[in-house]
């Protein structure tokens, strides 16, 4: 019993850095932007797609094609942003959420159109030995994509926090009118923040494909990262920090104790369960913003 418990926080926790990086694609366009992006997943799998492609069929070197996969991931955010997004900005929200449905639903369509929806191996990454201590079990893909996981994200709070572009972009996230009038590019941060996210759900696909291969199910775990978010706090980077580690614990202690007894499936609900509670309890997340208006 304890060495399962013991097994379950450390994977949980790793796995919870993976979530962390996908839940801040959906935080970076948010809080410049206002907009839920519910085409992360999406996003998440053709980036990954592609960069499986220029490895194993041009036979490209890793560097090199995760540099197509960065270049790519800019182009297809700038695009969105530009030619679907930017003519529905002063819209009602409701408005916002279902063209990112639409977005959804056209990479979607594009993904099963080039790759269709078999299982394909991602060429290993990180070496696939595990690590033993004592009774404890580390998969080393797992702790790799972690750590990358958590580096990437820090990198984007550095960004956010340190950076001319990134305070263009808090600027633009506060107040789009006032930015306008201290000269701040509005619509070039909102370009950068689709750019940012693409890219950072690209990583977070070629992470889970180097875990378990890429297959069309893959963009479903985009929607684990929307727990991540609310528990976090929409705004909030340092939120997916803390709160993608403690979904992945839920997750995987659920797993661990209650699919045995249950017949399975109560450790990938466990998130969502988690998520309602949040919304009722404290709907702006342990990191988020509460927002009094006066009428």
């Amino acid at each position: 019993m304890f060495a399962d418990t013991i097994t379950a926080l450390v994977s949980g926790l790793l796995a919870g850095c993976v979530y962390g990086l996908i839940a801040l694609g959906i935080v970076l366009i948010y809080k410049t932007t206002k907009v839920f992006n519910l085409a992360q997943g999406e996003m998440l799998l053709i980036g990954t797609w592609v960069t499986w492609t220029a490895i194993t069929v041009t036979n490209l070197p890793l560097w090199l094609s995760l540099i197509i996969a960065v270049v790519f991931s800019i182009v297809l955010g700038m695009l969105a942003e530009r030619f679907i997004l930017r003519p529905m900005l002063g819209q009602p929200l409701m408005s916002m959420i279902m063209i990112t449905i639409g977005i959804f639903s056209v990479l979607r369509g594009i993904s099963l159109y080039f790759w269709g929806g078999p299982l394909q191996y991602f060429p290993p990454i990180f070496p696939v030995q595990d690590i033993q201590l004592g009774f404890l079990s580390i998969s080393t893909q797992l702790l790799a994509a972690a750590v990358v996981a958590l580096l990437l994200v820090i990198v984007s709070y550095l960004y956010f926090k340190f950076t001319r572009g990134g305070l263009a972009m808090r600027a633009t996230a506060e107040d789009t009118v006032i930015a306008q009038s201290l000269g701040i590019n509005v619509k070039a941060a909102f370009a950068r923040s689709w750019a940012m996210s693409a890219i950072v759900a690209t990583f977070g696909g070629i992470l889970l494909g180097s875990l378990m291969g890429i297959f069309f199910g893959l963009s479903d775990f985009a929607f684990k990262a929307f727990p991540v978010v609310m528990l976090g706090g929409f705004e909030s980077i340092p939120g997916v920090l803390v709160a993608g580690p403690i979904m992945g614990i839920c997750e995987y202690l659920g797993a661990t104790f209650l699919d045995p007894i249950s017949g399975g499936g109560i450790g990938d609900i466990i998130p969502y369960v988690v998520m309602l509670i949040v919304l009722v309890v404290r709907p702006s997340g342990l990191f988020g913003y509460k927002t009094i208006e006066r009428v």
